[in-house]
């Protein structure tokens, strides 16, 4: 009996990472929706499969233990150690939402900010997505932050917030003329890996779609570049997710790759 338990216990353990990797990569296929993905199979489905492996790897570890012959322990450990380390890897996410605001939309100017154009925004409605908001819009008068849990932000406006999560996400100034730059931002974008939707490099417009790797949730990407008055060049970029409230900062990331990315390559040309 208590090998029996101990081969369970790893069975499910093993079969943890396989039921959480479909539930993602379903999304990203469009077997299902995201709210079917997210919400269904990995909250109200996969997170009471997670804690019965953590407490059946735990008993079937005491009772292999418990009494000679001790047999099927490593198979109760291995049950046990996996549940741990994804508990493990949920804290730290739920630390490293802590750290961020609960935005989804962020740029390097929050007094004008790219805009997108109506080909975005029709992709958006398609999908019933987060709505663009003005960057001055206080958040206490945005629908998603009526709640009582956002009060400590809800008299800053959108940009305010996220100018003060990440203060060095500011427009960046590059020496080459905005023709120039804008046909090297067109070629960092596909080195990102985003789905090109405009590309205007005359006017300095860029649009693309970036998609996660597990969900395969799409954030759009407006890139503005224009003449600067001392000379050379301008760069703004705003990414804004389709889906979800906070993006857990992964929209700044994205900007500053970017630009990053650009930055070098206007200095190697």
């Amino acid at each position: 009996m208590r090998l029996k338990l101990a081969q369970a216990s790893m069975a499910l353990s093993l079969f943890l990472p396989v039921y959480f990797m479909v539930a993602a990569l379903g999304v990203k296929f469009d077997l299902w929706s995201w709210r079917v993905g997210l919400l269904t199979l990995i909250l109200q489905v996969g997170l009471p499969l997670f804690g019965l492996s953590l407490i059946l790897g735990l008993v079937a570890l005491v009772a292999s233990l418990v009494r000679k012959p001790r047999t099927g322990w490593k198979m109760a450990l291995i049950g046990l150690l996996i549940p741990l380390l994804g508990l493990g890897y949920a804290g730290a996410l739920r630390q490293g939402s802590g750290d961020v605001p609960p935005i989804h939309d962020v740029t390097t100017d929050i007094a004008d900010p790219p805009a997108f154009s109506a080909t975005v925004m029709a992709a958006r409605a398609a999908v019933d997505a987060n709505p663009v908001n003005p960057m001055s819009a206080p958040m206490g008068s945005l629908e998603a932050y009526k709640g009582p849990e956002f009060s400590a932000i809800a008299a800053k406006t959108l940009g305010e917030v996220g100018r003060g999560a990440y203060p060095d996400l500011r427009p960046l100034s590059l020496p080459a003329e905005p023709s120039k730059v804008a046909a090297a931002a067109v070629e960092e974008a596909k080195a990102q890996g985003w789905t090109l939707v405009t590309t205007d490099p005359a006017s300095g417009v860029i649009e693309a779609t970036a998609e996660t790797f597990w969900f395969g949730f799409e954030d759009d990407v407006a890139i503005r570049v224009r003449p600067s008055p001392t000379g050379g060049s301008i760069v703004d970029v705003r990414s804004t997710s389709r889906v979800g409230l906070s993006d857990l900062g992964a929209n700044a990331k994205r900007i500053e790759a970017f630009l990053a990315g650009l930055e070098a390559r206007i200095a190697a040309s």
